[in-house]
């Protein structure tokens, strides 16, 4: 495989096998990113959206139905989402199945969306835009949008406002009496919290008003639902991630991590995209389709890593949210950055697609409670440990890493010490190593603990020397061997292949099983074996 080189790396990477970011000369230097996109959709696909919005004012001219094209076959994007719904605007029929129809005959695939917002009654939450769904009148105004989605489309997709956050009377008295209503039926809740209000109420209503009244119209309809990134959160506002995994046709994952130093958006981590497509990938399995990001809050730079994480977790697809939002901003430069790395991009999801991920388990059980450790996955992703996230306690695991979500597994404390006693390095973080005490015996030398302190944010501060010192007894059961500093990811293969990329603004040297690379900033190389 060829690609662009630095000068001064050419001799050292064609004696390695290496590939250093660039886009790929192997491609035919005539094709067009919409050719190669088409001839390579069934690797790896680019879709977007057109918000509802969108399509009242983008695509309601034969001028902006041919510039939407136009953008699609230069961004290599073979597949659209057409919004009828979102903000408590429907499309009218006529606009929307004429805009369908157009896009179809351009060449493109077509499916529908559509966004829960400001459906009915507001939510005491996030107020003006997420509903109370005990109202019976939201309820049956749902179920209408619904029925009109599966009217205009076989497939549609829920974008990531499908939650409730409502606190309201109502709310609280079905939460306190254990008891969801849909319609005319009720259906018992396990517990009085408001996770389990919400869950419960947000499984059944999926099931009685988007599943099952969109299949009434049209037998052939599928919905996908998108789960966002705030993955810890899910189950306080009602997303329960095994049982509408089981009960949608295809789900969707949010990897939207965005700049983590933007005043607005910032805060989280690019690591985060690959930890959350490959964890709810586990869940999904075959039923999950892609990553879902978005030009909010990024440059260039933090635009491709997104890219490349939702690439490098295996999505088979990666949908451009939104056409709109995409025109201004930074969305043009953040598009022209994405164009130029396409070729790139579908190269390495092949090659990821073809293979198996090795490295350190990463427990997180559904629907637990990360305490003061949200998010910590997303942070020790950074340190240069190759996780293998899981929703199912990794008992063959060659080594693994535990936080506090693990508590959540009740059968944790019969489990653990097998695979400690088992020899395996153990990665516990300090507040699961002090809810064990007295619980299991974490003296053997193989269990090594991860200070924290209920601050995941704290770990970007360590030094390369207590990160290599970390490494070193973590990944001696994989026969690796890595030394680098910080925010380097390390992306490892069962077959011997990696990728290591660098999210530092500076050139990263590390070593690789005593091999010296230089990963440029913002940047990664691989190799595949």
């Amino acid at each position: 495989m060829k690609r662009l080189w630095a000068s001064w790396l050419v001799g050292l990477a064609s004696c390695a096998g290496l590939v250093v970011g660039g886009t790929d000369a192997a491609e035919p230097a005539s094709e067009s990113l919409w050719d190669l996109a088409r001839r390579q959709a069934g690797t790896h696909r680019f879709s977007t959206l057109f918000t509802a919005q969108d399509v009242r004012d983008r695509l309601n001219t034969e001028a902006g139905l041919n510039a939407a094209v136009d953008w699609c076959k230069r961004t290599g994007v073979t597949k659209v989402y057409v919004e009828c719904f979102r903000d408590g605007y429907q499309v009218p029929r006529a606009l929307i199945t004429n805009a369908m129809a157009q896009l179809r005959a351009a060449g493109l695939e077509v499916s529908g969306c559509v966004t829960t917002t400001r459906v009915g009654k507001s939510s005491t939450g996030w107020k003006n835009t997420i509903s109370c769904y005990t109202d019976p009148a939201t309820q049956q105004r749902l179920k209408a949008i619904f029925e009109y989605a599966a009217s205009l489309a076989d497939e549609t997709m829920i974008d990531d406002f499908w939650f409730t956050d409502c606190t309201c009377s109502d709310c609280d008295a079905a939460r306190q009496a254990r008891t969801v209503r849909i319609g005319d039926k009720t259906y018992p809740v396990a517990g009085d919290s408001w996770e389990d209000y919400r869950c419960e109420l947000m499984v059944q209503l999926s099931r009685a008003y988007v599943l099952e009244a969109g299949r009434r119209v049209n037998p052939r309809a599928r919905f996908i639902i998108k789960y966002p990134q705030w993955y810890d959160r899910f189950h306080e506002r009602g997303y329960e991630v095994v049982r509408q995994t089981a009960d949608f046709d295809r789900i969707w994952v949010g990897t939207e991590t965005r700049d983590y130093d933007d005043r607005r958006w910032g805060g989280t981590v690019q690591y985060e995209a690959y930890f959350i497509m490959r964890w709810l990938g586990g869940i999904g399995g075959l039923k999950c389709g892609g990553g879902w990001y978005d030009w909010l809050g990024t440059t260039e730079r933090t635009y491709l890593e997104q890219a490349r994480q939702t690439a490098l977790a295996g999505a088979p697809e990666s949908l451009l949210f939104c056409y709109g939002g995409l025109q201004g901003g930074t969305g043009p430069k953040n598009v022209e950055a994405l164009r130029a790395h396409i070729p790139e991009l579908l190269q390495v999801a092949g090659q990821v697609q073809r293979r198996s991920v090795t490295g350190l388990a990463a427990y997180k059980p559904p629907n637990s409670h990360p305490e003061k450790e949200a998010y910590v996955f997303d942070f020790v992703g950074m340190l240069g440990l190759p996780l293998v996230p899981c929703h199912q306690f990794p008992a063959h695991a060659p080594a693994a890493f535990f936080s506090v979500h693990a508590l959540k597994d009740t059968q944790l404390a019969a489990r653990l010490p097998a695979l400690i006693a088992a020899g395996k390095p153990v990665l516990l973080t300090d507040g699961l190593a002090a809810r064990l005490t007295n619980v299991v015996d974490l003296t053997a030398p193989n269990v090594h603990v991860l200070s924290v302190k209920g601050n995941p944010r704290s770990l970007l501060g360590l030094t390369q020397s207590e990160l290599d010192g970390l490494r070193a007894r973590l990944l001696e059961p994989l026969g690796v061997r890595f030394s680098a500093p910080n925010r380097v990811g390390l992306y490892l293969f069962k077959d011997g292949s990696w990728v290591v990329e660098n999210f530092n603004d500076q050139p990263a040297e590390v070593i690789l099983n005593g091999q010296r690379l230089s990963v440029p900033a913002r940047g990664w190389v691989d190799r595949w074996q």
